[in-house]
C-alpha cells in the first residue's frame, strides 16, 4: 500500500530533480527565450516521480519480507 508520505516524498524528489534536468536539458530556452519543448518538461517531472514511488515500495516491500 502507498502512504502519504511516500507520495509526498516522490513529490519533493520530482520537484527536486525535476527542475535540475529541466535546467540542464532546456536551460538554452530559458537563456535565449526560446520555446520550452513541454512534453520533454512533463516527462522530466514524471519520471523522477514514478522512480523515487517506486523504489520506496520496493524497499517497505523487502523490509517486510525480513
Amino acid at each position: 500500500m502507498i502512504t502519504k508520505k511516500q507520495i509526498k516524498t516522490a513529490i519533493f524528489i520530482s520537484i527536486l530533480v525535476g527542475t535540475i534536468l529541466t535546467l540542464i536539458n532546456q536551460g538554452e530556452a530559458f537563456i535565449d527565450g526560446s520555446a520550452l519543448n513541454w512534453y520533454k518538461v512533463v516527462l522530466t517531472y514524471i519520471v523522477p516521480f514514478c522512480v523515487s514511488l517506486y523504489s520506496s515500495i520496493v524497499a517497505k516491500m523487502d523490509t517486510k519480507q525480513d
